[in-house]
């Protein structure tokens, strides 16, 4: 039997720019153990059944599927979500989206649309943070609908709620003080789609047309029916798209617009204020 350290030391993954990570989660995982557990433990050995579920996990990896698909969970700003293959995998950059969100809108009550909320990462971000604000997600899959609120009902989030809805069509009338997206902003015929993780992810939930714009237009274009005199929309685009977003902001009529960027130095996201 070979000791936890041999086991990390001899695993190769090499399509994986994050080999030791990935190691570390997925023996973790096999253990049943945290992660802490491999450092403090280094010299124990697993079981036969242990290492069995190790290398079915180390091929799926070798396959290039996400380790997030295969462990069935994702960190997100402070919380654990479970993920599935028919939802986006939530990334760090989009924290930005929730910084933002929070510094822009006050504590005081507030009502809050995350739209195509997937895992409900964003939504029960936000909602976590603000418990005197109602969040709604809405997501015109039903699968993704139906984690959401299996991540909402196992943190225990009362106000949260999420909705069957391809955008803004199940919402009528409704107005909100804040929106926020993190939409579709791929372009269809971008090579990154055929490239690491992303290759295991929905297409639905990456592309948007010829130049990756189509439903972020879409979005600008609806949201002021959807958002109360001096509410911001908030969305998350592409590293090249931010000029581009900013201009149908502008255009649709908001004001205050502006980009902001990542901790890569990206103009990661692009708000709006509607006129109060």
């Amino acid at each position: 039997m070979a000791s936890i350290q041999t086991l990390l030391d001899s695993t190769d993954l090499p399509d994986s720019p994050t080999a030791r990570l990935d190691a570390e989660l997925l023996l973790a995982a096999a253990l049943n153990k945290p992660r802490s557990y491999l450092r403090t433990w280094p010299e124990r050995e697993p079981t036969a059944e242990q290492l069995d579920a190790f290398a079915r996990m180390l091929g799926r990896r070798r396959s290039g599927e996400p380790v997030a698909y295969i462990l069935g969970h994702q960190g997100f700003w402070s919380l654990e979500l479970e993920v599935a293959p028919h939802t986006l995998i939530p990334r760090p950059d989009t924290e930005l989206l929730v910084e933002t969100a929070l510094q822009l809108a006050p504590a005081t009550p507030r009502r809050v649309l995350d739209l195509g909320t997937g895992t409900g990462a964003i939504a029960l971000a936000l909602a976590s943070e603000r418990g005197g604000w109602q969040v709604m997600g809405v997501d015109r899959i039903a699968e993704a609908v139906a984690l959401a609120e299996r991540n909402r009902q196992r943190l225990q989030l009362g106000n949260a709620e999420f909705r069957l809805s391809s955008w803004f069509d199940s919402l009528g009338g409704e107005r909100f003080d804040l929106i926020v997206s993190n939409p579709p902003y791929i372009a269809a015929d971008d090579r990154h789609l055929g490239e690491g993780d992303v290759r295991f992810e929905p297409q639905s939930a990456l592309v948007a047309g010829a130049d990756g714009l189509d439903d972020i237009r879409l979005i600008v274009g609806q949201a002021p029916q959807h958002l109360q005199p001096g509410g911001w929309l908030l969305l998350e685009h592409g590293y090249d798209q931010a000029e581009a977003v900013r201009a149908l902001l502008g255009a649709a009529g908001f004001h205050l617009t502006e980009s902001r960027r990542d901790l890569g130095g990206h103009e990661r996201i692009s708000l709006g204020q509607w006129p109060a």
